[in-house]
């Protein structure tokens, strides 16, 4: 059984530690040239901003862990892979590595995982039950923690939205495994959340400070790994996909910038302006509203997410189905499809009444 005490007090502890040690970071940050300078291609921001805010937010959850020590076969695993990707977030902060070695750094991470046995080890999947992965099992774990890591490092660029959307995703896998009973589970996304909450408060728009590739790897890693502690063992009938219904909108955003980049012949790990946070910005929308906009899609689908957790699997498709049309409005929105027009987001206005009478 949960002790909800101590969920509240690990969530508390994070928090404040976070919002107590981003200011020293952002010290320590501007002291090593870990910081965000302003351009004309892809940079929104005024002025040179620290950008290794993501060490706030390990110290945060960090304490939160201590406090509540949660206990896993993988626990040891798990914290030697976070520190992996946690390092090699700060080393890119400082010296901006090369696409390489950044991604040697996450496979380092990713291996020491796995080489601990906790991998995907089977997927439930619809007409054909439960299907085991064997050797598989060690590839696909490895590509879903460099997938959920580059997301969130792809969606972070507006102030406040690579760690709202966190928060809002560990939210939702924090009720998923309350409703299952998934102790470790929630203990991990409570700590988290909190770290993620204490640093918002000076990453907000108009940020003091940035969580840079040091809190997007690490947020991403810890997704991944919670995730696989729980959502990847259940037995929904669609379990291999709620995971990415939880971060939907920067799994999207990412295949977006792979299409984009290769259709254009343009690296993957070049950035550009085109994601869509910038996209929503071009549209009209405010730096915050741009961002509340996000989050508001972001706490949808995990929404969904928990609904398809424990849906017939009639409830399953209807679910699948809404969080296609979800992802076609956001998309309309941002005006990244059909040259701008917005059909499905037209007719849902004039269902609603929402379209302004001539």
């Amino acid at each position: 059984m949960f002790d909800t005490a101590d969920l509240v007090v690990a969530f508390v502890i994070s928090a404040l530690t976070a919002l107590i040690v981003t200011p020293f970071i952002n010290k320590l940050a501007l002291r090593l040239g870990a910081a965000d300078i302003p351009d004309n291609n892809r940079k929104n921001h005024h002025g040179i901003k620290a950008s290794l805010g993501g060490l706030a937010i390990f110290i945060g959850a960090a304490a939160g862990f201590l406090y509540i020590q949660p206990e896993h076969p993988q626990m040891t695993a798990i914290i030697v892979g976070a520190l992996i990707m946690l390092v090699t977030g700060i080393l890119d902060d400082i010296f901006d590595l090369k696409p390489y070695m950044k991604l040697t750094g996450q496979l380092a991470a990713a291996l020491v995982v796995v080489s601990s046995g906790l991998v995907i080890e089977k997927l439930t999947i619809p007409f054909f039950g439960t299907v085991y992965m064997d050797g598989l099992a060690y590839i696909i774990t490895i590509i879903w923690i460099l997938a959920a890591a580059n997301a969130i490092n792809f969606i972070d660029g507006l102030d406040g939205l690579a760690a709202g959307v966190s928060a809002i995703g560990l939210f939702s896998i924090l009720i998923m495994a309350m409703i299952d009973y998934r102790i470790i589970v929630a203990y991990l996304c409570v700590v988290l959340i909190g770290g993620c909450i204490g640093f918002l408060y000076h990453n907000f728009y108009p940020a003091k400070i940035f969580m840079g590739d040091t809190g997007a790897l690490f947020l991403g890693y810890s997704i991944a790994v919670v995730s696989m502690l729980g959502l990847f063992k259940n037995v929904a009938l669609f379990s291999f996909i709620i995971p990415v219904i939880v971060i939907a909108i920067p799994v999207f955003d990412t295949i977006l910038a792979i299409i984009r980049r290769t259709i254009n012949k343009h690296g993957i790990a070049n950035a550009d302006k085109k994601h869509i946070h910038y996209q929503l910005m071009k549209m009209g929308y405010s730096h915050r509203g741009a961002v509340l906009i996000i989050y508001g899609f972001s706490a949808f689908f995990g929404g969904m997410a928990i609904v398809f957790n424990s849906g017939t699997m009639l409830t399953s498709v209807i679910i699948f189905g809404i969080i296609i049309v979800g992802l076609q409005v956001i998309a309309e929105l941002a005006g990244i499809v059909m040259q701008g027009q917005q059909p499905v987001l037209n007719r849902i206005k004039r269902i609603f009444g929402m379209e302004r009478v001539k």
